[in-house]
């Protein structure tokens, strides 16, 4: 982060050391591993992780010298390959999808005003990151440094909420203090894999989602986009439940007035019409995303959410009520 902090990221950005030692760790790190390197303070939203001082490295064996250069080479590639990830497979949007949509209008309002803006990322390992090779790929923080960009100035707060395993049940449980305690402009919620993969009735957890909403609606106002499960193997294993939950959390959207972001759509258009195997935007787990997936799922939201600030500063008169909407 620069010294002028117009962002302040409060989840997955660890201190340098902590970072260096997240980068050597196996890329399909554990649950347990993703919500340790979630419990580190932030620090710094710059990709790239400061260089220990001479004075540590003199202080250090031959051995922890050769471990420290190899880490910080690490994290220098890293930072390079966020830079240039859809250098070799371009991030597009779904050929032939709806291109209507609504707006975002509190979060968009307060970015028009140039007040601060409080974000918050709810839900299980995709919104935790599980998968990523490093914290700064979360889409989280993608979607944080993409908003960065676009708004040098703004005072931007992004709160990654994500805990591995959980889905409509358990999120409920810390509904109150992890998101309306803080006051949020937008609440980004992902919801629904693991329910499917547990066999949980989709019925159930779209009742409980509606609920959670109303309660973050009725709080404050804050927008609502929600995140519907992933096209993957494992969840396609499932796909009648898949299908139900998909189409639920849609009606969810539509009746309660908030914004989806049609995840699974989405992916599978990356695959069946953009012709990019899974393996490159699933990990091995069949399962959870990798860097370049949730690149581009933070690519695709940040994208609407610029669309939908554009069109208050253009004037558009978006009706209140209609609000659910489809990325592109």
């Amino acid at each position: 982060m620069s010294s002028l902090r117009p962002f302040r990221l409060t989840a997955w950005l660890a201190a340098p050391a902590a970072a260096v030692l997240l980068l050597l760790a196996p890329a399909t790190q554990s649950h347990a591993q993703t919500q340790a390197a979630q419990a580190t303070p932030a620090q710094s939203a710059d990709p790239t992780p400061a260089p220990p001082s001479q004075t540590t490295i003199a202080a250090t064996s031959p051995e922890q010298r050769g471990v420290t250069t190899r880490a910080i080479d690490k994290v220098k590639q890293v930072a390079k390959s966020a830079a240039d990830i859809f250098s070799r497979v371009p991030c597009l949007p779904p050929k032939g999808g709806a291109k209507a949509m609504g707006s975002l209008p509190h979060v968009a309002g307060k970015l028009v005003a140039g007040k601060p803006v409080v974000i918050v990322a709810f839900g299980s390992s995709s919104t935790a990151g599980f998968g990523a090779s490093s914290p700064d790929f979360n889409y989280p923080n993608r979607l944080a440094t993409q908003l960065r960009r676009h708004y040098p100035t703004a005072d931007i707060t992004v709160i990654n909420a994500g805990v591995g395993g959980e889905d409509a049940p358990e999120m409920m449980k810390r509904l109150q203090t992890e998101v309306i305690d803080v006051h949020p402009d937008l609440v980004i919620w992902q919801v629904g894999t693991n329910a499917v993969l547990r066999n949980l009735d989709p019925g159930d957890t779209a009742k409980l989602v509606e609920d959670g909403i109303s309660r973050i609606q009725a709080a404050g106002g804050a927008d609502v986009v929600l995140v519907d499960p992933q096209y993957s193997p494992a969840v396609n294993q499932r796909k009648e439940s898949a299908g139900k939950m998909v189409k639920l959390l849609g009606k969810v959207a539509e009746l309660r007035h908030v914004g989806i972001f049609p995840r699974f759509e989405v992916m599978r258009d990356w695959h069946e019409n953009q012709s990019i195997p899974v393996e490159s935007f699933v990990i091995a787990d069949g399962l959870h995303m990798n860097d370049w997936g949730y690149a581009c799922f933070a690519q695709l939201l940040g994208d609407d959410i610029i669309r939908s600030v554009g069109q208050i500063k253009l004037g558009v008169n978006v009706p209140a009520d209609v609000r659910a909407y489809r990325p592109m």
